[in-house]
């Protein structure tokens, strides 16, 4: 008898059947992988068992008796915890006040909180996680990655049996990677179930005991994870054979488009010079905190710089605002298209138009015809998946809310394309999309920048590529050059 037990779950939404009759189950001391792609049902499984979501019809049962778990509240009181593919934290709060904050320590006789005790716990849940995060840090000026550590330290703070982390790793270095798998390995140990989603098939292989593969809302298969190989899942997964992940193809490159030089934001980038021409992807490769997401970010007029000069198309620029760079012809995909690329409480329909008003508008009016048109054209150009243009982004996969904010700027005609980790949280057969979609637009003559964590994307996809450390770029390489080894090397500081 597994420790977890789901049967027969099924959810349905608006428009579309989430999950269909889905068995699902997890051994005391598993680590137990649930994959698919975007939209196959995984979070939507995990969001049932967390009292997220009501389910229609299915059986939950925990040490063989069955449960009812109607709340987040519920199933922590379970020993169910979850870590949520979109972060579930305070911004104002600090670091230890997210972690225990339904649980803050109180003084006995005032029930006033009681603040050393709180800092100590959470020194110490830091510390066993290896993490060198002070617990008295505002989220808001944490990193995407830490923030994510935060989220993991805050799951495990409760002493959970069953853990479940949805792409856990998503944001995290190859060296935060390796001590959240040892964290996670111990817990295993000592008797805790988890559930691991994730898209990274190379991390489901090494960490993993047992995998279900999940495809549109159905169970296709469980398998031990030695039986299968990373291209017999990902196929499990699409339902066809996935020939690459990165279908680079070779672009005659034009002329030189976005010049860049001694750009300086005192504190967290230096003297960063480099250029992008026409049909090229250029990758930009550094750990996380080597500066790359603000550096963009500065182009693009989201932060100020103080010093160095930005040419497009040799004329020099000033970009003191986001609508400088958009008016000129750049866009920006942001690493967290949630916060920064979305209004998630708005429609598909509304997130493309909005950018796009000037040329949808007619005295100020919007021309719903032309509006729909060019909407719909978008959903079917990227394969945007929706049961309708009205559908609140919200409900959208996370491949497909990346396909949205990519519509959004595709349908400006940009010069420069500004992706800040492209595929981050989307499935595979999304990547390929994604991937196939970056060599149609080079082609076109846009020149593209990406930002990656991933290193054989970034390998995989780029004509060129400058690895940054410290806020410098410390390294060029043509494709040719660039290796797995040469690039780590010089985003460590290692010397070759």
């Amino acid at each position: 008898m597994a420790f977890l037990e789901m049967r027969g779950i099924s959810k349905h939404f608006p428009g579309v059947q989430a999950l269909d009759n889905v068995d699902f189950e997890v051994e005391r001391g598993e680590i137990h992988a649930l994959v698919g792609e975007n939209g196959a049902g995984k979070s939507t499984l995990m969001k049932v068992l967390m009292g997220v979501y009501s389910r229609d019809s299915g059986r939950i049962l925990l040490d063989g008796k069955e449960v009812r778990i109607s709340s987040p509240k519920e199933a922590e009181n379970l020993g169910i915890s979850m870590i949520f593919q979109e972060f579930n934290l305070l911004p104002h709060l600090t670091v230890g006040e997210n972690i225990f904050l339904t649980r803050l320590p109180r003084k006995s006789f005032l029930r006033t909180v009681d603040w050393k005790k709180l800092w100590d716990n959470a020194s110490e849940i830091l510390s066993k996680l290896e993490i060198s995060l002070d617990p008295k840090s505002l989220i808001k000026d944490l990193s995407v990655a830490e923030m994510q550590m935060v989220e993991i330290a805050k799951a495990l703070s409760v002493n959970a049996r069953i853990l479940i982390m949805d792409e856990p790793t998503s944001a995290l270095t190859q060296e935060e990677i390796k001590k959240l798998f040892a964290q996670m390995r111990k817990l295993k140990d000592q008797g805790v179930a988890i559930v691991f989603i994730s898209h990274r098939l190379e991390e489901i292989k090494e960490i993993s005991d047992r995998i279900t593969v999940l495809r549109d809302g159905r169970k296709i298969a469980t398998v031990a994870v030695g039986e299968v190989t990373e291209e017999e899942i990902a196929e499990m997964m699409v339902g066809r054979e996935v020939k690459t992940l990165f279908p680079k193809t070779e672009v005659r490159k034009g002329k030189v488009l976005l010049e860049v030089k001694s750009l300086t934001r005192r504190g967290v980038f230096e003297d960063v010079s480099f250029y992008l021409r026409e049909g090229e992807i250029l990758g930009i490769y550094g750990l996380v905190g080597a500066g790359r997401t603000e550096l963009v970010r500065s182009i693009f007029g989201e932060d100020p710089v103080d010093d160095g000069e930005v040419f497009l198309e040799g004329r020099k620029v000033s970009v003191k605002h986001p609508k400088d760079a958009v008016d000129l012809g750049v866009g920006l995909v942001p690493e967290n298209r949630a916060l920064q690329g979305l209004l998630l409480n708005m429609s598909v329909r509304e997130n493309i138009a909005l950018p796009n008003l000037a040329k949808l508008s007619r005295k100020g009016w919007v021309l719903g015809f032309r509006e729909r048109s060019v909407v719909q054209r978008q959903v079917q150009v990227l394969g945007i998946k929706t049961p309708s243009t009205e559908q609140k982004v919200l409900y959208l996969s996370g491949g497909n809310q990346q396909k949205v904010v990519l519509a959004k700027w595709l349908e400006r005609n940009p010069r420069v394309l500004i992706l800040d980790e492209p595929t981050r949280g989307i499935d595979v057969g999304a990547k390929a999309e994604v991937h196939a979609l970056m060599n149609s637009l080079a082609e076109k003559g846009i020149g593209i920048i990406m930002i990656s964590s991933e290193l054989p994307e970034v390998l995989g996809m780029s004509d060129r590529v400058l690895v940054m450390r410290k806020g410098r770029i410390v390294a060029e390489f043509t494709r040719e050059e660039a290796s797995p080894q040469k690039v780590v090397l010089a985003a460590a500081g290692g010397k070759a």
